[in-house]
């Protein structure tokens, strides 16, 4: 029961998060999220780093992949559900009445847990989709946005020769990668990964890893993990969560080799979870 967590009163908030120097891009203020009737987000509170890799760890049904969805509303999208709370982009809150959904998805692109290219469209229509959504005609500038995308990916030498193939004909782990490029192609600032290596061999997942690392020089980049190895190797920053409750959140190293809270210990410990 989500009862069975005690509420983090100011205090204890403030000693969970990090004390550092660093810009703050995103963040969520007393933030609760429903489905229907059913609560799946308590009262959560982070501020999520500019330029850094922050991981989202926790058991399953935890809230981790419904927090992200309300960092850029599409949370929404599920009929009946709810949001309560701040989530502020650039200290502006994104569920204000001036400011548009769509707008906050371009601004906050996501990719998800399973590849999914549009199987109906080449390579290149998949990277540009976004660009012919929001009204982008010039033919030039959608194919420089084509190559510079797919060349941030890691993709372009392996498909620059065959851009009119299905982007549904590619592996899962190509396929993964242009999904990637296709949000970066509307120039998002922050980009959010629900376990985006999950249905990936290790090679893949390699190769994905290596592209968020890079990623992070130029986006913020939030993902959602069940692995706590993946965490620890590319995240700057773990948040953990329980039960619909942020738990703890820190610098990467800190969290895995020092955690606050029992709860965490025995969550990275393998004692439940």
């Amino acid at each position: 029961m989500l009862e069975s967590v005690t509420s983090l009163d100011v205090e204890e908030r403030q000693r969970l998060e990090p004390h550092d120097a660093l810009e703050t891009k995103m963040e969520v203020v007393g933030l609760d999220a429903w489905y229907s009737t059913k609560q799946a987000l308590v009262d959560v509170n982070l501020n999520v780093r500019s330029n850094k890799v922050t991981a989202i760890i926790g058991p399953s049904g935890c809230g981790k992949s419904t927090l992200i969805r309300c960092l850029n509303r599409m949370h929404e999208l599920v009929p009946g559900s709810r949001v309560t709370g701040s989530v502020l982009l650039d200290g502006k809150n994104i569920y204000g009445s001036d400011l548009d959904a769509v707008d906050v998805r371009r601004r906050v692109g996501m990719v998800f847990q399973k590849p999914n290219p549009f199987p109906n469209m080449s390579i290149a229509d998949n990277v540009t989709a976004g660009l012919k959504l929001a009204g982008v005609k010039d033919e030039s500038s959608m194919k420089e946005v084509e190559r510079r995308t797919l060349e941030r990916v890691g993709l372009w030498d392996e498909v620059k020769d065959d851009l009119k193939r299905s982007g549904a004909s590619l592996s899962g782990g190509q396929q993964q990668r242009l999904c990637i490029a296709r949000a970066l192609a509307i120039e998002p600032e922050v980009l959010l990964m629900d376990e985006p290596c999950s249905a990936l061999d290790p090679t893949a997942t390699a190769k994905i890893e290596q592209l968020i690392t890079s990623l992070k020089q130029t986006y913020t980049v939030v993902i959602v993990t069940h692995n706590m190895q993946q965490a620890a190797r590319i995240a700057d920053y773990t948040a953990f969560m329980y039960l619909g409750k942020l738990i703890e959140y820190d610098e990467t190293t800190t969290l895995f080799e020092n955690p606050r809270q029992e709860l965490t210990e025995r969550y990275i410990t393998g004692k439940f979870g």
